[in-house]
């Protein structure tokens, strides 16, 4: 018999839908993704979202500053081999929020609470062509399912070097509105890569926090909107640094970042620039490989809503969520929002449908 929804994800989007769908008696099952992938891991696509290369979530509502150890030992699973992050002795533990992976972890045991089943495989096929839709699995099995909800997320995109890996979540990060306020940053110089108008934004919102901010442009002028650059060179904090490309970020074990060698691509000079932060900007790629053109996707390559405040896909039964469909916001709260919407859009396609 057909699946209600399958959601595909395992982020906040989907974990949200996941919620909703179970606490509607849908029945929802979710693809969470296959932990044992090492592509998943080089690709930043693991199960839990990249919440869960996260370490202090300050931004999330309901998570003030505080020890969160108590309410965590009696919220999870103790018994859960699957994640067992929470009670690691040798991890950080958060002084302002809670730890990114210790929040999906919640989320997921919220979603398991109301019955939602989790199954750790990667959908690596679909066919939205027929219906009820077919999906294939990982390990070769397939699965139909009258309706789908896509919450894949976007992975960001970073410069590739082994020193950048080693400082991820240590003073490297990818979303200036996420991680730019944590205290490791604070009073303290930042670097950020790109030349876009994302670029400029993080440079711009870091600047509240940063004692300075140097923004390296691969060229010697930037891409940005003329509005945007106009803001990088009127901004006393802002410091241009043209042809300049990161050649490592050096740190310790114990601190974290402390500077980062910069490069000039044009003359081959090295010098170190002292910073507590790396910041990336240089764009997203939404996970939408898998549906192999299946779904109408918009000119940045996300997935394309095809109705106003709706979760609508190109295909009928086939909702997105999150920052698979998302490439303005990109915030936890904003991608639990849609997930939301989907499983309310998923349950009313249903029973519109005689399904339910």
């Amino acid at each position: 018999m057909p699946e209600n929804v399958v959601i595909i994800g395992s982020g906040p989007a989907a974990w949200t839908a996941a919620i909703y769908a179970a606490r509607a008696n849908i029945n929802p099952l979710v693809f969470e993704g296959n932990p044992d992938d090492d592509k998943n891991r080089q690709n930043g696509t693991l199960p839990l979202g990249q919440l869960a290369l996260t370490t202090e979530v300050e931004n999330f509502p309901s998570w003030p500053a505080g020890d969160t150890r108590q309410y965590l030992k009696t919220a999870l699973k103790a018994d859960d081999p699957d994640f067992p992050y929470w009670v690691a002795k040798d991890k950080e533990q958060p002084t302002h929020g809670i730890n990114g992976p210790e929040l999906m972890a919640l989320m997921r045991q919220q979603a398991k609470n109301f019955g939602t089943r989790v199954q750790s495989k990667d959908v690596v096929k679909v066919d939205f062509t027929k219906r009820p839709f077919t999906l294939t699995l990982h390990d070769g099995k397939v699965v139909e399912t009258h309706t789908v909800i896509v919450a894949t997320g976007a992975r960001a995109n970073y410069l590739g070097l082994p020193s950048e890996d080693k400082y991820k979540n240590r003073g490297v990060s990818a979303c200036a509105v996420c991680d730019g306020a944590l205290p490791r940053f604070k009073n303290k110089p930042l670097v950020v890569v790109g030349g876009g108008d994302t670029a400029v934004e993080e440079a711009s919102y870091l600047t509240k926090y940063a004692s300075e901010v140097n923004l390296f442009v691969r060229r010697d002028v930037l891409r940005a909107s003329k509005i945007m650059a106009e803001r990088a060179h009127s901004n006393p904090k802002i410091k241009l640094c043209w042809n300049t490309e990161v050649d490592e970020v050096i740190g310790g074990d114990k601190e974290g970042v402390t500077a980062i060698r910069a490069k000039n691509n044009k003359t081959g000079e090295k010098r170190d620039i002292p910073a507590a932060g790396l910041f990336l900007a240089i764009g997203h790629t939404p996970n939408v490989g898998f549906l192999n053109g299946a779904l109408e996707l918009t000119a940045t390559g996300y997935l394309k809503w095809t109705t106003l405040a709706r979760t609508y896909t190109s295909v009928e039964g086939v909702f997105a969520a999150g920052d698979v469909a998302d490439d303005y916001y990109r915030q936890a709260v904003s991608a639990a929002g849609t997930g939301c919407m989907a499983a309310l859009d998923a349950e009313r396609y249903l029973g519109h449908h005689g399904l339910i």
